[in-house]
């Protein structure tokens, strides 16, 4: 046996000890430039959580170079019925679906049928009427006519003037919990909703965290002639073997679905309803782009692998040993997609000051303003319910990590999780593969 054929058994080998979900290869830490005894640090920092009983359970995946190099689940999927968080549990990932739904429309860019200056109601004539509301309350509003349209940049940039329900209660929020949007029976009807709304501010003058994601699923769907649903399964979940990624789940696998956590008043972990309708039943609720998918920790790692090696799969570091990398998105697109598009804006999103905003996906721009360990350049997103995906082009690091608690990084699990694995880091520079040379 030579050692080409000596590699291949060996890697299969390992892919055969992973979960189905988590095809990516696997590695040890030492060789993909990671400390044993500093991850140890990182798992005690992670089991502290669950031990003092601030989260149920965590499931958390490290990759460098496409290799897993750790992977941990810790806690309870069920409390009540002691049933173990496992690293094949299935979990509402909420807006890290934001990520999944811009990579969709970027795909529509790439196949010549949109442009991200083509105004939204170009495609979606339900919000035709768009105007901006500037006083007045929720029975009578005072309303302006727009300045410019919104646009596809707009929504992926989340400068269109969108807001979310649940975020406050203004007198503008109020028309939008009026709206109920998440009891739509479908997108065409989500969308028919949304074109009733008024917008905070005229489109591009500013940056709001809102429903921008929710209208492009609609878009998606309109512009591709297909259910959003089947857009996704068929342009990225099928491709990238995201064998339990989806909108809602098959009866077979609710089982190993998470419950959601919250503390009640005397501090205890109770369990929480969902929120914004995402509702694992099939036919229930609508497939919520900003908010609507179930993922797994090595269903997510594998698309977020695909950013991180420039839009591709099939690589060797992909677990596929094809000679010729399947392309989701082309790297010049996921260049695009993660280059500040906030330099107008003061060059930050509300969230952070650390960090710009891209096409879907928020990059580290100013070390200087950051709180917690990371790189100039990495990128992604997080979720409601206390989930996080952070993608590292210059350290080659992807990191997920999935809790399921309300309210969003109540206990600061994400700055402790990233200060973890990077002070993990033990070699001087890191380490490359050899396709990668």
């Amino acid at each position: 046996m030579n050692k080409h054929i000596a590699a291949l058994a060996l890697s299969l080998i390992v892919l055969g000890s992973l979960p189905l979900a988590a095809q990516l290869p696997a590695a040890s830490p030492q060789s993909a430039g990671f400390s044993p005894p500093r991850l140890e640090t990182l798992h005690r920092t992670m089991k502290t959580f669950v031990d003092e009983g601030k989260q149920a359970g965590i499931v958390w995946l490290l990759a460098r170079d496409g290799k897993i190099v750790d992977f941990q689940a810790l806690g309870f999927r069920d409390l009540e019925k002691k049933l173990p968080m496992e690293k094949d549990t299935i979990c509402r990932i909420y807006s890290m679906s934001k990520i999944v739904t811009s990579v969709a429309t970027l795909i529509l860019l790439e196949d010549g049928k949109i442009l991200l200056d083509d105004p939204v109601s170009n495609h979606l004539p339900e919000l035709k009427a768009l105007k901006v509301m500037t006083g007045g309350t929720a029975t009578e509003p005072k309303l302006e006519p727009l300045k410019r349209p919104v646009t596809i940049k707009h929504l992926l940039t989340h400068t269109s003037g969108f807001i979310y329900d649940f975020d406050g209660q203004s007198e503008l929020h109020q028309l939008y919990q009026q709206a109920k949007l998440w009891d739509a029976a479908s997108l065409k009807e989500f969308a028919a909703r949304v074109g009733r709304l008024p917008l905070k501010f005229q489109p591009g003058d500013d940056w709001q965290y809102g429903i921008n994601c929710d209208v492009l699923g609609c878009l998606v769907e309109r512009v591709s002639g297909k259910s959003f649903e089947a857009f996704c399964q068929e342009r990225i979940f099928n491709p990238l073997r995201m064998v339990d990624t989806g909108f809602d789940l098959p009866p077979e696998k609710l089982g190993r679905l998470a419950k959601t956590y919250q503390l009640d008043a005397q501090g205890k972990l109770v369990a929480a309803p969902p929120i914004l309708g995402v509702w694992p039943e099939q036919g229930r609720g609508i497939a919520s782009g900003g908010a609507g998918l179930f993922s797994t920790a090595g269903d997510y790692a594998r698309f977020a692998q695909m950013l991180l090696d420039g839009g591709a799969m099939g690589t060797r570091r992909m677990g596929d040993f094809s000679p010729a990398p399947l392309r989701i998105l082309s790297r010049k697109t996921v260049e695009f997609m993660t280059t500040n598009h906030l330099a107008a804006l003061g060059g930050a999103h509300r969230f952070n000051p650390a960090m710009g905003f891209g096409l879907g996906v928020e990059m580290r721009v100013d070390h200087g303003k950051a709180s917690y360990l990371g790189s100039v350049g990495q990128f992604g997103w997080y979720g409601a319910a206390t989930t996080y995906c952070q993608i590292d082009p210059k350290e080659r690091i992807v990191a997920v990590a999935l809790s399921q608690h309300f309210p969003y990084n109540q206990h600061k699990l994400f700055e402790k999780f990233a200060n973890g694995y990077y002070q993990a880091l033990n070699d001087a520079e890191p380490p490359r593969s050899d396709s990668q040379h």
